[in-house]
């Protein structure tokens, strides 16, 4: 296997679920990259031959997305990732692990980090932090909203719809993200590979649904400030300068006041997809960062 060639596993996760796993590399530090709501592990390709010659690079797809079981009553929260990411680690018999998470991912990784911070060897927070921006958290739920249940005909159709919902991406990123992001159906159609379940949780006409997800924000909130200060590892906060999830106040409070080893990238010409806006700043940004240069 090179480095540039991923093998594909089964790993146990918890409720009885099994997630994808791609493994890019097999030797060096454990690196676990980690996607955010609606992509898979494919999203993280432009940034693998920055790291891969040097870490033992494994990329995640989360319960719901990509090729992981959906769960059957719809277990999305953020403590259902954490026990994924317990179950995985220990599966894979890695003690410590320098984690690399966009937007829900590193949500996750907060509070993975915060209940586990022995095992945490270094973190990258792309573009997520413990409060989000409002203009962002509709922005996405509108749009998820407006794409309950998508089918297409093409898989060019759908490149079109992902052109309109990452304006920033990369010509080469868009055609990643629909190649891996949907399946053929019996009918010759192409289906989203995410578990629809997900999707119609997000919808902003449903105002008690919407008021239970401001809830539950609110309930992790305080623990995800708290998990940052328990994590002693050197902890990168990845922010896209055009982001609408991430404000320069809250990124600059994570690494200023909470995170005990926190630096700050702020990456240009992207938003909050930052790795596919920019790959070429994102690499340098966490490149130098992972690899001390």
């Amino acid at each position: 296997m090179t480095a540039m060639e991923a093998k594909t596993h089964r790993v146990p996760a918890a409720d009885g679920l099994e997630l994808n796993l791609l493994e890019w590399s097999g030797d060096g530090t454990p690196m676990l990259l980690i996607h955010g709501f609606s992509n898979e592990a494919h999203i993280w390709d432009d940034f693998i031959e920055t790291v891969a010659p040097f870490y033992r690079v494994l990329a995640l797809d989360l319960r719901g997305h990509g090729d992981s079981d959906w769960h059957p009553e719809a277990a999305y929260d953020y403590d259902d990732h954490v026990r994924d990411l317990e179950c995985v680690l220990n599966h894979l018999e890695i003690d410590r692990v320098v984690i690399v998470a966009h937007s829900l991912g590193g949500r996750a990784s907060m509070l993975f980090g915060g209940r586990h911070p022995e095992r945490i060897a270094g973190l990258v927070i792309v573009d997520s932090a413990p409060e989000l921006d409002p203009r962002g958290t509709a922005r996405i739920s509108i749009d998820t909203a407006q794409n309950q249940d998508p089918s297409f005909s093409t898989v060019a159709e759908y490149e079109r719809m992902l052109v309109h919902a990452y304006p920033a991406a990369t010509a080469s990123a868009i055609r990643r993200m629909a190649k891996h992001g949907l399946r053929e159906t019996e009918e010759d159609r192409w289906v989203l590979k995410m578990d629809p379940a997900m999707r119609s949780a997000m919808n902003p006409e449903d105002e008690e649904r919407m008021t239970e997800i401001a809830e539950r924000h609110e309930r992790y909130r305080e623990e995800m400030w708290d998990s940052l200060a328990r994590i002693s590892a050197p902890t990168l906060v990845v922010r896209g300068a055009a982001s609408d999830i991430v404000s320069a106040e809250v990124a600059d409070r994570m690494v200023d006041d909470v995170l005990p080893q926190g630096q700050l990238a702020v990456v240009g010409q992207a938003g909050h997809s930052v790795m596919t806006d920019n790959p070429e700043g994102f690499a340098k940004a966490v490149g130098d960062f992972v690899l001390g240069d």
